[in-house]
């Protein structure tokens, strides 16, 4: 069973930290090198930092579980036009269990809700993976992007969208 909560509280940003922590490391460090996903985590994935985005810039945090098991997360925010789907990430265990596509019907749900005409993401150039995954949900690459996001780090990703 997949149950999708919203984070509201300290004890669920730590979660959430403490899964970022498992599935970048497992995930994006051979994209990126492990010195820009610290600085990644640190910058963006601490619970502070998700604390400050859910009070400060507009974004919903939510927790996946699988079985009453936390098994991934998903970061949205309410723009003018469309909803920035800013993270959507399952742990590598429990890939394959239908809970990304749950994720992405909750993350259209919401998209609905607020009246919005399509859902917007960024996924890195290199994530051939995820690329093909979000096409096969409806997305498109829109165009490319890169954004330079301190520390001398940039992200390198591809915009897709998919209209609702």
């Amino acid at each position: 069973m997949i149950d999708i909560n919203q984070a509201n509280k300290t004890a669920d940003y730590n979660l959430i930290e403490d899964l970022a922590h498992v599935i970048w490391r497992e995930h994006y460090i051979p994209m990126v090198g492990k010195p820009q996903i610290d600085y990644m985590l640190e910058k963006f994935q601490s619970a502070k930092a998700i604390k400050n985005q859910i009070e400060n810039e507009g974004f919903e945090y939510f927790i996946i579980h699988f079985n009453k098991t936390p098994a991934g997360y998903i970061a949205i925010k309410k723009e003018k036009e469309h909803l920035f789907l800013s993270k959507i990430y399952v742990l590598q265990t429990h890939r394959g269990k239908k809970i990304g596509k749950a994720a992405m019907l909750k993350v259209e749900d919401k998209a609905k809700a607020y009246h919005l005409k399509a859902i917007r993401l960024g996924v890195n150039v290199n994530n051939t993976n995820s690329i093909k995954a979000y096409e096969k949900l409806g997305f498109k690459i829109v165009k490319p992007f890169v954004t330079y996001i301190g520390n001398g780090f940039v992200m390198d990703d591809f915009i897709m969208e998919k209209k609702v």
